[in-house]
This record gives structure tokens, C-alpha cells and sequence, in this order.
């Protein structure tokens, strides 16, 4: 027994309205509430708000709505976005590297016995000596072959690398996500379907019963269309299971914690234009090995790891170095008041430190070897990087093409079957032909709109990726 619930109020009383199937109508049950305007008001403005948060939480996402949640909240990109930051501490610390060293120092020391007391150059026994002393200095490489510049350069390098590893997982991002988004409405219009030829073959079930009922066709013929019509629930059952799996693969992707309500929007492909890709692989390729960030991530790399050949190279050559410190002290087994010590056991030193490399064990001409061996494996890397992109132009150029072929021709099928249906519907509700090719008729149509739905999604999604390579956003 199934019932429908509703809710009357007035100012001062509240009603609630059943509708009971089993009663055949519409029930009037009053609750003796007393309730007053405000009260009412509270639960009116309660109801209202419940019903507006629901709404709210079944609003349909748009593609963009998708991407932009996936590059706020995709773990993978929020990592990738962590090793930027980190290169920028590098480079910052690169950066303050050319700058002096500047160090302060201070200490106090107490001691009994037999001390040297240095401030009075001699030995104290007995009483205990107390002593404070500080100092300042600072140091400043003058001479490094521009080690410290090239640390800076490859430092820089690493960072726009990463920069470009960033977009090159946001690209990622929103090409996954446009598949996943077409999936889900290409599972809906193939749901659409399933249903809508349910919903023919249901009417002739129920023809077919009627003239069954008047004794105009064999009891068989409706034994065997009501077969058809399980099989055709099978089938939305099955474009409805596939349709959730596709809502769970982008909902997974977007790292969303639950699925419920989750639906997304269904744009006009009205405007889509149908015909073939006018731009050549070679002309795309030139503009995507231009603009893409993997080739310049590629590029960068190749740039960092010439900046770490010079600072191997750089191992070889002098380091020239200044240094300058100011230090004072102060004793208690000296007659002079603090001050006056402090000015007195007063110094400044200057100094300067040259360091040659001689013989190191070998460990410089084996990073230089090493050195050399990255730059050549970078530029190996850059050029697999550019073959990979130009494939893959080449592979969703001549996806597009064959895409666009099959949902011409699979447009075609459809029209031509919709009216060898139409023409057999007629021909069976008369009985001029029987079940079978009634039922073989619908079948052909069914998965001739099935092709042209597959061939339609995937030329769209092959435009979008050619679109990608030739540096305009995916948008739907």
C-alpha cells in the first residue's frame, strides 16, 4: 500500500493530506496542533530552505564547472603545484647566495684554578676569571668561474620546468574529464533511446492484445512481442547501468566524495559544425610544438641540465674569497671598567682565501662525464618528446576524419532505416507483415542510432582534441 503525503496549514491549525490507493482517494487528517503566525512562519522558512538546498546540491555541472573543480582539488596537481613551490625556494636561495655573508658571535666563560687569562697575557690562580667576548665578520666570494650564476640559471630552469609540468597535468586534466563529460551525455541519449523504443514496443504490445482480444491475429503474435519488449527492458536497464558507471568515472576523476545528485549539463551541439579538419598535421604540430607545455617543460630541462655541465666544468677553476671580522673581550681579573676593555681589546682583520683544485680524485672530470652525459639524454628527450606529440597529432587527425566518415554515413543508415521502420510499423498494425520482420526492422534501427550516437561523440571529442593541439580551450 503505497501512500503520497501533503501539507495544509493555516494560521493556527495544521493538516496533513494522504492520498491512499487502497482508499481510492484523498484523506483530510487534522492535527490538534495550535500553532502561532511565528511558529509557522519558522517551519514554512525551514521547508523552504530544505527545498532549495536540495535543488542546489542537484545542480548539473558544466564542463568548465568540472575542470575548474579538478585543477582545485586534484591531488596529482596539488603535488606537481608543491614542487614548483619548492623550486621557487631554490631559486630565491640561489639568488640570496650572491650576497655577503654577514655572522655575529658572542660568549661568556668562567673559570678557577690555574687560567690563562688572555686579555692580561698571563696565568690567574686562585680567584675565579670571568671573561666576555664578541665578534662580527663577513665573507663574500669574489672569484668562482660564475658558479653562483649558473647555480641561479639552473635553478630558474628547474622552475619553469615545473611551471610547465603544472599545465602539461592541468592539459591532462581536461582532456579526461571532456571524455568522461561526452561519455556521460552520449550514455544518456543511448538511455534515451532504449527507452523510447520501449515505449514503441509497449504501444504494440497493447495493440497487439487488442487484436488479439478480437480474435484478429494469433494469440503467438503478442507472446512474442511481449519477448521483445523484456528484451528491450534488459537494454535500458543496461544503458542506465552503463550511464552510472559513466557519472562514477568522472566523479572519480574529479575526486569527488560521493555521486549522489550528481548530473551534468547537456550542451547545444547544434552549432558543432560537421565537416573536415582544414588545418594539416604539419600545420598543428608547428603551432602545438610552440605553445604546449610539455615540449617547453622538455625545453627546460634540456636548458638545466646545459647550467649543470657549466658548474661541473666550473669544478676546475680557482675560488677567490674575502673575509673581514671585528672582535673585542673583556676580564675581571683586568682593573678597567667594561667599556673601557671593550675599546681597548678592540680589533678588526681582513683576510682573503684562494683555493686551487689540483687532484680531487678524479671527482670533477667524472661530474663534467656525467655532465655531458645528461645533456645528451635531455636532448634525446626533447626530440622523443616532439615525435610523441607529432604521433599523437597524427593518430587524432586521422581519428577526426574517420570519426566524421562514420557519423555521415551512420546518419544516412539511420534516416534510411527510421523509414523502413515507420513503413513495417504501418504494414504490422494491419497485419500485412508479421512479428519477426517487424521486430528485425526495429532492431536494425535501434543499432544503427546506436553507431551514429558512438560516431557522433567521438568525432566531437576528436574535434576538441585537434582544437587542443592547435592551442584554443576545450569547450563544449
Amino acid at each position: 500500500m503505497k501512500s503520497k503525503f501533503g501539507i495544509i496549514a493555516n494560521f493556527g491549525t495544521i493538516f496533513f493530506v494522504t492520498f491512499n490507493r487502497s482508499l481510492g482517494g484523498y484523506g483530510l487528517f487534522k492535527l490538534p496542533v495550535m500553532v502561532g503566525r511565528i511558529r509557522f512562519t519558522i517551519i514554512f522558512l525551514l521547508c523552504v530552505v530544505g527545498i532549495n538546498s536540495r535543488l542546489s546540491a542537484q545542480e548539473a555541472w558544466t564542463l568548465e564547472q568540472c575542470i575548474r573543480y579538478a585543477y582545485d582539488n586534484n591531488i596529482s596537481l596539488k603535488q606537481e603545484e608543491l614542487k614548483v613551490t619548492n623550486a621557487e625556494n631554490n631559486l630565491l636561495q640561489s639568488k640570496v647566495n650572491l650576497f655577503p655573508t654577514i655572522n655575529a658571535s658572542s660568549g661568556y666563560s668562567s673559570a678557577k684554578g690555574r687560567v690563562w687569562d688572555s686579555n692580561t697575557a698571563g696565568f690567574v690562580e686562585g680567584s675565579a676569571v670571568q671573561s666576555l667576548s664578541g665578534s662580527i665578520s663577513s665573507a663574500v666570494t669574489i672569484f668562482n668561474v660564475l658558479q653562483q650564476k649558473n647555480t641561479l640559471d639552473r635553478n630558474r630552469f628547474a622552475l619553469m620546468s615545473g611551471i610547465q609540468n603544472v599545465e602539461k597535468l592541468k592539459n591532462d586534466l581536461s582532456i579526461n574529464i571532456t571524455l568522461y563529460y561526452l561519455q556521460i551525455i552520449h550514455a544518456e541519449e543511448q538511455l534515451a533511446v532504449a527507452e523510447d523504443q520501449l515505449a514503441t514496443t509497449n504501444l504494440q504490445v497493447d495493440r497487439t492484445k487488442a487484436l488479439v482480444d478480437a480474435g484478429s491475429v494469433p494469440e503467438g503474435d503478442l507472446f512474442e512481442i511481449q519477448s521483445q519488449a523484456a528484451r528491450e527492458e534488459l537494454q535500458v536497464v543496461t544503458a542506465r547501468n552503463t550511464l552510472d558507471l559513466a557519472k562514477l568515472n568522472l566523479a572519480q576523476l574529479l575526486d569527488l566524495e560521493t555521486m549522489k545528485d550528481f548530473h551534468v549539463t547537456v550542451p547545444d551541439f547544434s552549432n558543432i559544425g560537421v565537416s573536415e579538419a582544414a588545418t594539416s598535421v604539419d600545420d598543428i604540430f608547428a603551432t602545438a610544438e610552440d605553445i604546449l607545455p610539455q615540449v617547453k617543460a622538455a625545453e627546460y630541462d634540456l636548458a638545466w641540465a646545459g647550467k649543470s655541465l657549466a658548474l661541473a666544468r666550473g669544478g676546475r677553476s680557482p675560488v677567490l674569497s674575502l673575509s673581514a671580522g671585528a672582535n673585542t673581550a673583556y676580564s675581571n681579573n683586568w682593573d678597567l671598567q667594561l667599556w673601557d676593555q671593550l675599546s681597548q681589546n678592540y680589533s678588526i682583520n681582513f683576510g682573503a682565501n684562494l683555493r686551487i683544485p689540483i687532484f680531487n680524485g678524479w671527482q670533477v672530470n667524472t661530474r663534467i662525464k656525467n655532465a655531458k652525459l645528461d645533456v645528451r639524454n635531455y636532448q634525446y628527450q626533447l626530440q622523443l618528446t616532439k615525435n610523441t606529440l607529432y604521433k599523437e597529432i597524427q593518430q587524432a587527425h586521422a581519428d577526426a576524419v574517420a570519426a566524421l566518415k562514420k557519423y555521415l554515413s551512420s546518419a544516412k543508415a539511420v534516416a534510411s532505416m527510421e523509414e523502413a521502420f515507420r513503413y513495417a510499423e504501418q504494414r504490422y498494425e494491419v497485419g500485412m507483415v508479421n512479428f519477426v520482420d517487424y521486430s528485425t526492422n526495429k532492431t536494425r534501427l535501434t543499432a544503427a542510432q546506436s553507431e551514429m550516437l558512438q560516431a557522433k561523440f567521438e568525432y566531437i571529442f576528436k574535434t576538441k582534441v585537434l582544437d587542443f593541439y592547435s592551442g584554443r580551450p576545450i569547450t563544449l
